[in-house]
């Protein structure tokens, strides 16, 4: 939805965390233009590190958009902390039960109501050695095939600087260079009305990494590795499967 529509406790949120990352981080946005200003869309960043969440949400909310993340359904049950969430339209999904087939309906929802719904596809942050986009998981994909809704890739290099993943050390320096750029919407036309195989939703799934693969070698340079791929102990159950 757009921003113009935020209540209290979002605008509060802005309030609290927009002059931190102010602070925090010299920022170089791109491609915000490819952000509709209204109407269901799906934003697939890439996931680098645990500070990156807020880099995005800080991109997307200057693009004119309001975000709205997928969080485990515990965090909800938290006294305070899930009201604020509630309140602040992020979406919770219940991860590696049965339970998770129902948040499928919930991300439908808040598209229909003309969020921007943020999936990282990847599930987690990547586990490449050098941080490049691994293989999806196929959420994104099945969310684009249920709704038409476009599915917009954001690129992001900088948040490890933050925070780095492979090291669990944050880094408290101000101005630290972040960079993010949005390339247009993903065409995934060919599979408009297709039945959601796992086969499908592969397909689909690959065609997003490598748009977001590529996205992120023109931040980075040099040229990407081919999509890195969890050893099958490591993987986990797909949020809406």
């Amino acid at each position: 939805m757009a921003r113009r529509r935020l209540g209290f406790w979002p605008r509060f949120a802005v309030a609290l965390v927009k002059p931190l990352l102010w602070i925090w981080t010299r920022r170089t946005w791109r491609g915000a233009e490819h952000l509709p200003r209204e109407g269901g869309i799906i934003i697939v960043p890439n996931h680098i590190s645990h500070a990156d969440p807020l880099v995005a949400a800080h991109f997307i909310y200057d693009a004119g958009r309001w975000p709205q993340y997928l969080g485990k359904a515990s965090v909800f049950r938290v006294p305070v902390i899930g009201w604020i969430l509630h309140r602040c339209r992020q979406i919770p999904v219940e991860r590696g039960t049965v339970e998770a087939v129902k948040s499928l309906d919930k991300l439908v929802a808040a598209l229909n109501e003309g969020g921007a719904v943020v999936i990282y596809p990847e599930g987690t942050t990547t586990r490449e050695p050098d941080l490049w986009p691994m293989k999806g998981k196929t959420g994104a994909a099945r969310l684009a095939l249920a709704t038409g809704a476009p599915v917009i890739p954001v690129a992001m290099w900088g948040p490890e600087k933050m925070f780095d993943p492979r090291t669990a050390r944050f880094n408290l320096r101000p101005r630290i260079p972040v960079t993010v750029v949005a390339g247009p919407p993903i065409d995934l036309s060919r599979w408009a009305g297709a039945t959601p195989t796992r086969a499908t939703l592969e397909e689909m799934t690959d065609t997003i990494m490598l748009r977001l693969r590529d996205l992120v070698a023109e931040i980075r340079g040099g040229t990407p590795p081919p999509l890195w791929e969890r050893p099958a102990s490591a993987r986990t159950p797909e949020v809406t499967e």
